[in-house]
């Protein structure tokens, strides 16, 4: 199929590259000409693993990018919308897709031919229906469902293991405002075998987004309000009550060799120091405003975001146990971005982490193996010691704060045991073994 898609952020740009690597023929579309020309170098303007091997393969081949975004409509047969949607902290902001829904409209003025238009941003349920559809008639002087058809395809991409996720994924949802938009929409996703696929309204494919985050979101801030708790009480390990909990049959399952099949939705029921990144707390919190529009409060949501923004602070009192002041500590923070394996920094626990401790006039080092650049700009250049190795950033510190679950941070029990003093180890995340390391605090313990 011939697919344009609006905007070349984290979505657009992941989902154009994984569809020209199946066999279609992909143009994405930006107004910012220096991300498109590097992107039509070969370069992705992001970190994410696996993206610049792909992009490499298929760029001018079965891949383009462009500004001209007039001519990338009418070229094409299906426009996914794949721009941002920031949370204000009233409503989710439309701008980018209004103004999106408007272009493509003016170009459907002047095509002869049927056009799907799928919205791939997260938005709230009814914003499809409701504001896309009506700007594209508006704008078009034509009719949805007889001259074009009208869809939503919600992404369920993670950061970090996005090509993954999009190349193999568990579930297709296709939401359209009718059955010839849906088909077209099937279409697309013709080189997915063995995938389940959903058929349902652009309503209720909006929801399911929201739905799935929300329950995610749910099941981080129950482990970690459990685990704040297992700490008040002491002798109580929430590491060791998750995997009483994950072996329940309601979480696993006992292959008839003895082999025991774990889900991943159990690596959420894990205590740590909060959630972060682009949409786990926007779209709960999105959600929230949602239900208060529609007079339907939503307080169990209310309480995840709660918990959440109060859990860094479950770091900061473990140092606190051995620093009653942090003024003048020399603190190592380990992991900058809100998850291992990208380097987005979008609502990290490591930002109030780190502003924490400067507050409190800590004097800090920190490592992260990509997120160093993107930190800079966020925590300030020179606010801060950015390190480029594990070696360099425990060299002469009095703490270390591990904030990211990366692999490489696995070695740090044994480099510590060549430090003299042993420096106090505040694992934020749960990911090392508690008796590997001296002078051990983790959240939950």
């Amino acid at each position: 199929m011939q697919v344009s898609i609006i905007g070349t952020g984290y979505v657009g740009l992941v989902s154009g590259v994984c569809f020209a690597d199946k066999g279609h023929q992909v143009v994405c579309v930006d107004i910012d000409p220096n991300k498109v020309e590097k992107i039509n170098q070969g370069f992705s303007p992001f970190y994410e693993p696996g993206l610049d091997e792909l992009l490499e393969r298929n760029i001018h081949s079965r891949l383009k990018a462009t500004t001209d975004f007039r001519q990338a409509i009418l070229d094409t047969d299906v426009s996914l919308i794949a721009v941002g949607t920031p949370f204000d902290g009233r409503e989710v902001d439309l701008t980018y897709v209004k103004q999106v829904a408007q272009q493509i409209g003016e170009a459907l003025k002047d095509k002869s031919t049927y056009h799907l238009v799928i919205v791939k941003s997260t938005v709230v349920p009814g914003t499809t229906d409701q504001v896309v559809l009506p700007i594209l008639e508006a704008a078009s002087g034509k009719k949805a469902g007889v001259d074009f058809g009208v869809g939503m395809n919600p992404e369920f991409l993670t950061e970090g293991e996005a090509i993954s996720d999009f190349m193999y994924p568990d579930r297709i949802v296709l939401g359209g405002i009718d059955d010839r938009s849906i088909d077209l929409l099937d279409q697309l996703y013709e080189g997915f075998d063995g995938v389940d696929r959903l058929r349902t309204n652009n309503s209720t494919a909006e929801m399911i987004k929201y739905t799935s985050n929300s329950l995610l979101a749910l099941l981080i801030s129950f482990s970690n309000e459990i685990g704040n708790l297992c700490a008040a009480i002491g002798n109580t390990d929430i590491v060791e009550v998750m995997q009483g909990v994950h072996n329940s049959r309601y979480l696993t399952t006992v292959m008839p060799n003895g082999d025991r099949i774990v889900p991943p939705i159990t690596s959420f029921l894990a205590a740590g120091c909060g959630f972060g990144g682009s949409c786990l707390p926007k779209d709960v919190k999105a959600l929230i405003a949602h239900g208060e529009k529609y007079g339907s409060p939503m307080p169990l949501l209310d309480a995840v975001i709660q918990v959440n923004q109060a859990q860094p602070k479950q770091v900061i009192a473990r140092l606190h146990k051995h620093f009653p002041s942090l003024e003048g500590v020399r603190v190592a923070i380990l992991g900058l971005s809100f998850r291992p394996n990208t380097n987005d920094m979008r609502e990290s626990p490591a930002i109030p982490i780190v502003r924490d401790l400067l507050a409190q006039k800590a004097i800090l080092k920190a490592y992260d193996p990509v997120a160093n650049a993107e930190a800079q700009h966020i925590l300030g250049a020179d606010a801060l010691e950015y390190c480029d190795s594990l070696n360099q950033v425990l060299e002469g510190v009095q703490a270390v704060v591990l904030v990211t679950r990366w692999d490489e941070f696995r070695s740090v029990p044994e480099l510590l045991t060549k430090l003299d003093p042993q420096p106090v180890f505040v694992d934020g995340r749960r990911l090392l073994d508690q008796h590997s390391i001296a002078k051990y605090e983790g959240i939950g313990l």
